[in-house]
């Protein structure tokens, strides 16, 4: 398995889908990646050599902000909204979606599991 950004891709599949693996690269850059390197696609990175997959590092070392960095400038930007207490930084604390979506009906992938409120179910028969 090679490796690229401190992450361990898969060996069989292609370099451009094995690049997306890493966090921050998605199919468009991974493309760029391997067109800047002057790789095939379509090669699988089992089959890359050394000076290729030395050549694939520099240029995300070099040009693109990746992993451990980026989940830190991400951080660090909703840290910056919810200090400033903008609308989107307190949906962030409210734990709610922050882009416009409904929250009346949907929203759960958000919100999490439904709580039951009480009430709702019948009281359980006891022996008098």
């Amino acid at each position: 398995m090679a490796r690229f950004a401190n992450v361990e891709v898969p060996s069989d599949k292609q370099v451009q889908i094995a690049l997306t693996y890493v966090y921050g690269i998605g199919p468009k850059i991974a493309r760029d990646i391997v067109a800047a390197a002057k790789v095939e696609p379509t090669k699988r990175v089992k089959d890359l050599t050394e000076a290729e997959e030395k050549k694939i590092r520099d240029i995300i070392d070099a040009n693109y902000t990746v992993e451990g960095d980026l989940h830190r400038v991400v951080a660090n930007n909703i840290k910056r909204l919810k200090d400033v207490g903008s609308y989107r930084g307190l949906r962030h604390k409210l734990n709610l979606p922050v882009r416009g979506q409904r929250t009346r009906t949907n929203g759960r992938t958000k919100r999490g599991k439904r709580v039951a409120v009480g009430g709702s179910q019948p009281k359980a028969a006891s022996k008098t």
